[in-house]
């Protein structure tokens, strides 16, 4: 397979909230969540008494869900990021940059969470779940917009032997994640068939965009209707992805004859399953996208 884009563009989340100056960094102990994405309240107390060790500790949850408090930065960072995640994906779901890694264990070869901040958060992935490949949907701005070191990141992924994939996709924008779900699921795919290691797939808060790619991986090649993937993996990472997104990337895939009514124009819940030859073409032409 050829090597991904490593640049991201420059549109998306920089231009929805603004610039901002990136908060000062600091390093502290990992905890587990004990169910999902956290709120304010009692985690990020047990955060604040975690902080007095010295020793990480890493623990898995009931869930299979883990946190790893890492960086500290601006609240009002995090305000706007999740007033604008709120606003255009409409669901409840919030982002806490300053609680560090958090992702969910789907199955024996993905997971899926939120961007890495700091080198020591490849070596966890690498260490604990044995991360063979790192599938990263941020554009340019999104990583900018929190102050991740990302060469940084990429470089220790080298040293580790982890390759690194990048399949940019426009945060909060479903037209944008219909178009570029067939190639970072053709990556996904890819990825998983090499049988090397886990495959860990992040966008920023791992709510919407990285979520989906492993949504429509599941539905595309793990003989799952819609509702089945989609609640395989909400029941293990509650979160919100783009589930009109997901059907029209399946119809865009499935479509054989140009002359088709479009996908707007079909039934609320068309292409929520798919016909064995569907899914047969759609194989092969994601399968095809890995050359391109």
């Amino acid at each position: 397979m050829r090597d991904a884009v490593l640049g991201g563009g420059n549109t998306g989340l920089g231009g929805e909230i603004g610039e901002l100056e990136v908060g000062a960094m600091a390093t502290v102990p990992c905890f587990p969540a004990t169910r999902g994405l956290p709120a304010r309240g009692a985690v990020a107390a047990r955060s604040r008494k975690a902080a007095g060790g010295s020793r990480t500790q890493r623990r898995r949850s009931p869930t299979g869900v883990f946190l790893c408090r890492s960086s500290t930065t601006g609240s009002s960072r995090m305000e706007d990021y999740n007033t604008a995640m709120k606003r255009m994906m409409r669901n409840p779901y919030e982002y806490h940059h300053d609680l560090g890694m958090n992702y969910a264990v789907i199955s024996d070869s993905l997971i899926v969470g939120l961007q890495p901040q700091k080198p020591e958060d490849i070596d966890h992935l690498k260490n604990e779940e044995k991360v063979a490949f790192i599938l990263c949907l941020q554009q340019d701005k999104d990583i900018e917009y929190w102050g991740i070191g990302f060469q940084a990141i990429v470089n220790r992924c080298k040293e580790l032997g982890i390759k690194h994939i990048r399949r940019p996709a426009v945060d909060f924008d479903p037209d944008s994640l219909r178009t570029q779900l067939p190639k970072a699921v053709s990556s996904l795919e890819w990825a998983i068939s090499e049988g090397k290691g886990r495959v860990y797939v992040h966008c920023t808060a791992g709510l919407g965009r990285a979520p989906a790619v492993a949504i429509a991986y599941m539905f595309w090649f793990e003989n799952m209707d819609l509702k089945t993937a989609y609640d395989k993996l909400t029941s293990k990472r509650p979160c919100g992805p783009n589930k009109r997104a997901i059907r029209a990337a399946t119809y865009d895939l499935a479509k054989n004859d140009p002359l088709k009514e479009s996908f707007e124009s079909l039934p609320e819940h068309a292409f929520e399953g798919i016909a064995g030859s569907e899914r047969r073409l759609i194989q092969e032409r994601v399968r095809a996208l890995c050359e391109a």
